[in-house]
């Protein structure tokens, strides 16, 4: 037996909208310590990773470890079926070919259900090393999204370039090209809005914008985002999800993409 109930609904509304772009059929892996999601996107260039730690349920059951394999733009239908202040949960057998969805309205005068077809995918659950990064730049999410739409206007990829005093985006293109710099802002008042940089050395590389704006679809879930960067590794794109709880917030999961340097970023002079 799997059961999962989840206050705050909504986040996983805003979890579906940020992957299901990018992923259309994926497997949640469910285990008594939470549920987890690892798939490429279709054209294998992008990996995707989402965790949620079974704390961040208000219940949450799993007798033995379940694979539940769906098409997430399906499923993604259904839960904008549930308002933003419902309760959903997931239920499933442990032999079932379909899951339950209930969706509780706060004042608990209305119960909707909803059931799933479940799909048999061949999914390969891949290893991801643990990678020390020479970069690390945690900035307001939404000041990422904003420069990877802008810079969309001028080409198709964006040059990160890191140094002590500031991170530049920049990308060229046909039209010609534009550069947005950002410095370190740790002493802000607010934490949210802070640009921090952690680096060992200097780097450049550059990345297709056309994933970076789908990543940024995650923007939603968190005030800021992470990005972790060394020389030929792929870059990780961190979103933490928290509970909303707006008085004392917690970690409950998150959101990790992951995209490869593109191939001529050396050739690019910032």
């Amino acid at each position: 037996m799997f059961e999962a109930r989840l206050i705050h609904g909504t986040i996983l509304k805003k979890i579906l909208d940020a992957i299901k772009d990018l992923v259309t059929d994926a497997s949640w892996d469910c285990q008594p310590n939470g549920m987890s999601l690892q798939a490429m996107d279709t054209s294998h260039v992008a990996l995707v990773a989402v965790s949620l730690l079974s704390d961040g349920f208000d219940k949450y059951r799993c007798d033995r470890n379940l694979t539940l394999g769906m098409n997430l733009i399906s499923l993604s239908k259904i839960i904008k079926c549930a308002a933003n202040d419902d309760t959903i949960t997931i239920k499933a057998g442990d032999g079932g070919d379909k899951i339950m969805l209930l969706f509780e309205a706060q004042n608990e005068a209305e119960v909707a259900e909803y059931e799933i077809k479940l799909m048999n995918l061949d999914s390969e659950y891949l290893g991801i090393p643990d990678t020390s990064y020479n970069v690390t730049i945690k900035m307001p999410s939404a000041k990422f999204q904003r420069i990877c739409r802008d810079l969309s206007q001028i080409g198709d990829a964006v040059t990160i370039s890191c140094a002590k005093d500031g991170v530049r985006f920049g990308a060229t293109g046909d039209l010609g090209s534009g550069s947005i710099r950002l410095s370190q802002t740790a002493n802000a008042d607010k934490l949210e809005e802070t640009v921090q940089i952690s680096m060992q050395e200097a780097l450049v590389q550059s990345f297709a914008l056309k994933y970076l704006n789908h990543f940024a679809k995650a923007t939603p879930l968190s005030a800021q985002v992470i990005l972790k960067m060394s020389p030929d590794v792929p870059l990780v794109v961190e979103y933490k999800i928290s509970d909303n709880d707006d008085e004392n917030p917690s970690e409950i999961g998150y959101i990790r993409y992951y995209l490869a340097p593109k191939i001529d970023d050396a050739d690019v002079d910032m």
